[in-house]
């Protein structure tokens, strides 16, 4: 199981921040950073000016860029980007405690090998370390600033993923459970790529209904990606897979919403990015090719992809998707 009370945050991000904020009044919690001057001016100010200004740090949240401090966490929160993910675990690795459960956090595909985050984490962690997937309906500020969420926990081994949403809820942060890893990576990746489209669909000017329409069609093909890697149908219907697209397909505090909304009003992909990671743009190529390689057909996330890579602009793309050939609704 969990093992003992105190748990690691790996990544000082706003979601890493917002996740210790949440867990720390019923745990001691470390919040590792990879710059030590950052995580010294967090310990001083007790707040991540940076990313959360204005929340206060939990009393209980050490900061530290010491990786040592993690050896003792009986649950360790991976909070990185996706295409980091792989570069923390072999520099952490050897200072996470054998057995301890690691959760990652964070939501994508990885680049250059189409990895799902929990096959990343089983091919670096030592085996037999458990590994579980947090994801859902989720702002950094939101939470942090203790307003009510629920997401869900996925691990492989029901009752350690029961055990981990009892350990980590608390009185705002509501966490449901289920034994589908698989289904809730989709979800939280594919949601990303999608969430860019609807951006896209607002920044133009293309109207609600159109932004419903694509909500819908491309839920559709989320779906049909999920089933064919092993998710459940009831799992894309949750927090993790519909929850999370319809929080993120309508706001620009969604990093990828509003860099669709930029890449529609015109901005080309490096100015649209503004600086700021959207991991669906990292997402949307290789979730492609994983839907070619196994002849999903995937109309919306392929739109998004060409977008960003610049094969192909905005309006061509919409053209190209109205024309596509009638069919019935269920296919």
């Amino acid at each position: 199981m969990s093992g003992n009370g105190s748990i690691a945050v790996v990544g000082g991000g706003a979601w890493g921040t917002a996740l210790a904020n949440a867990v720390a009044g019923r745990h001691s919690v470390t919040l590792w950073l990879r710059d030590p001057e950052a995580a010294a001016r967090i310990e001083e100010t007790r707040e991540n000016a940076r990313y959360l200004p204005g929340v206060p740090l939990h009393p209980g949240i050490r900061a530290t860029a010491d990786a040592t401090a993690l050896r003792e966490a009986g649950t360790v929160l991976l909070v990185t980007p996706a295409q980091t993910a792989r570069a923390v675990l072999v520099r952490l690795g050897p200072d996470l405690r054998p057995g301890a459960p690691v959760v990652l956090c964070a939501k994508g595909i990885e680049r250059g090998t189409d990895a799902f985050m929990s096959a990343v984490a089983a091919e670096m962690l030592p085996a037999g370390t458990p590994v579980a997937v947090l994801s859902g309906p989720s702002f950094a500020a939101d939470v942090a600033r203790n307003l009510p969420t629920a997401v869900t926990l996925a691990a492989a081994e029901a009752a350690l993923a029961a055990d981990l949403a009892r350990r980590l809820s608390g009185p705002t942060l509501r966490l449901y459970h289920t034994d589908d890893v698989r289904g809730v990576e989709i979800g939280g990746a594919g949601k990303n790529v999608l969430a860019i489209a609807c951006g896209i669909v607002a920044g133009r000017g293309l109207g609600e209904s159109a932004r419903a329409a694509l909500i819908a069609r491309a839920f559709a093909e989320l779906m049909r990606f999920a089933r064919h890697f092993g998710g459940r149908p009831e799992t894309l219907m949750g927090l993790s897979g519909l929850g999370d697209l319809v929080l993120t397909a309508s706001s620009s505090q969604s990093r990828n919403f509003a860099f669709g909304e930029r890449l529609g009003a015109g901005a080309t992909p490096e100015a649209a990015a503004g600086g700021k990671l959207a991991e669906g743009a990292f997402t949307a190529a290789a979730l492609v090719a994983l839907a070619r390689a196994q002849g999903i057909e995937m109309p919306v996330a392929e739109a998004v992809a060409d977008i960003v890579s610049g094969a192909e602009r905005v309006d061509a793309v919409v053209a190209r998707l109205m024309a596509r050939p009638l069919r019935g609704e269920a296919e």
